[in-house]
């Protein structure tokens, strides 16, 4: 009876994956396909289906392009700079707004503002706000003496990766918050009463207690942000196109392909985007030991 009961649950299982497993095959897995086929090919975007089989030469094109390593340097830089403020950001605000503060649930609906506003028009909204003639930002810097002129946040290539940084942690420290006060919610008030029974300080207490508690959701939001900002496209495009200063690999490949229309190498470019997210992502899980986190 059990093992007919156990051939049920499988078959109702399948039932259920099946629809799931056809769709990922449509959206996601002969796309990745398409994308790895075209990689091997001298292909062009007005006539696709010329080409001729040129082996890893496009791979090769791609490495050894001198935009392919400035757009990796920059979408290291971006990334590390960016999800380590959220982070911390993330953790101190998650921290503060889960103390039975006054207005707090007001406090956690309005934090989410940023995140649910789309990129681009966050994007947009902070370019105007920048502006060097009309900007607020600039106005209420020389009212307060702080400056004497306009400055061009985003037309000047020393500033305008620290514009794209500050947009971004602005956009989404909020998602951070947001995972790390699940992990908050789900750690028993009992055992900081306790500790603080025992007269543990406070500052003991959170290092000791909150923080080991609080590594599986960290490990998950910074897994989840490093693999967003690794693919950032929406935000540096919209503020700067394809300003080499912020050039991701993501534009990088969009240029390759749109551009330039090289089929080829824009798959080719595809192509080392996916495997170094993937290679980051495996380290991250690693290093975080979010797998057996999860196992626990």
């Amino acid at each position: 009876m059990s093992t007919r009961l156990a051939r049920r649950d499988h078959l109702a299982a399948w039932m259920f994956l099946i629809p799931v497993v056809l769709v990922m095959l449509v959206v996601a897995v002969w796309p990745l396909g398409r994308t790895f086929f075209f990689a091997f090919t001298d292909a062009y975007l007005d006539d696709p289906t010329s080409y001729a089989m040129v082996g890893i030469d496009n791979f090769l094109e791609v490495i050894n392009d001198r935009s392919w390593w400035i757009a990796v340097r920059n979408t290291l830089v971006f990334t590390v700079i960016s999800v380590a403020i959220e982070t911390v950001l993330g953790l101190a605000i998650a921290l503060l707004i889960n103390e039975a503060i006054p207005g707090r649930g007001l406090v956690r609906a309005a934090i989410l503002v940023p995140w649910a506003i789309p990129v681009v028009v966050s994007t947009k909204i902070w370019e105007w706000m920048l502006n060097d003639q009309f900007g607020v930002l600039n106005k209420i810097l020389i009212g307060l003496g702080f400056i004497d002129h306009g400055i061009a946040w985003t037309a000047s290539s020393s500033l305008i990766m620290g514009v794209v940084i500050f947009v971004d942690v602005w956009m989404t420290t909020p998602f951070m918050v947001l995972l790390i006060l699940a992990g908050l919610q789900l750690i028993s008030p009992e055992i900081f009463e306790a500790a603080e029974v025992d007269g543990i300080p406070a500052w003991k207490r959170f290092w000791s207690i909150t923080l080991p508690m609080l590594r599986p959701a960290i490990g998950v939001a910074v897994l989840f942000r490093v693999l967003d900002a690794l693919r950032m496209f929406d935000l540096s495009y919209v503020m700067a196109a394809s300003n080499e200063n912020v050039m991701t690999v993501s534009i990088y490949a969009r240029d390759r392909l749109i551009s330039f229309q090289e089929l080829g190498v824009g798959s080719a470019a595809s192509t080392w985007v996916f495997l170094l997210v993937g290679l980051i992502a495996i380290i991250i899980i690693g290093a975080l030991r979010l797998d057996r986190a999860a196992g626990n």
